[in-house]
């Protein structure tokens, strides 16, 4: 059976002759992962708040390749809103409307996400708004050129 060390790589684990069981490993693994995603909730809380940008990564919609960009941001609650500075002429923002999937990191932690694009202006104008009060308005109207799509992450 192939257990996990959680110390180095997967191996190959014998327990004794004949019927292989993996209930043990299985358990541990469990374990292991729902510590991990809890301690990865206060992380993720713990990087956004003290970040003002986050490295996102999207696959090229032609290409297939992975495509790492920096962006601004805005966090209400568990929902994270990115605006692209070209609006729907960005680059990433079109991967993004292609694959629906974006990565985001911050520091230590890293999270593949469902993307929710956003191109109702009442939504984008909101968001903008969002943008101004954190960023400020002035660097918002000298880095952001259009103002017609943003994008909506939940965090887990």
């Amino acid at each position: 059976m192939i257990g996990h060390d959680l110390n180095g790589p997967a191996r190959i684990l014998f327990r004794g002759r004949g019927k292989r069981d993996n209930a043990p490993c299985k358990q541990r693994l469990n374990q292991t992962r729902r510590k991990l995603v809890s301690m990865d909730n206060s992380e993720i809380q713990k990087a956004l708040d003290s970040s003002v940008e986050l490295k996102i990564t999207v696959t090229g919609r032609r290409s297939g390749r992975e495509f790492s960009t920096p962006v601004w941001f805005v966090k209400e609650g568990k929902t994270v809103f990115l605006m692209p500075i070209k609006g729907s002429k960005n680059q990433w923002y079109k991967n993004v409307l292609k694959s629906r999937r974006i990565k985001i990191s911050s520091g230590k932690v890293s999270l593949d996400l469902p993307a929710k694009p956003i191109s109702d202006s009442k939504k984008v104008a909101f968001v903008a708004d969002k943008f101004r009060k954190k960023h400020g308005a002035s660097d918002v109207k000298k880095y952001y050129t259009r103002f017609d799509a943003a994008v909506e992450l939940s965090l887990p």
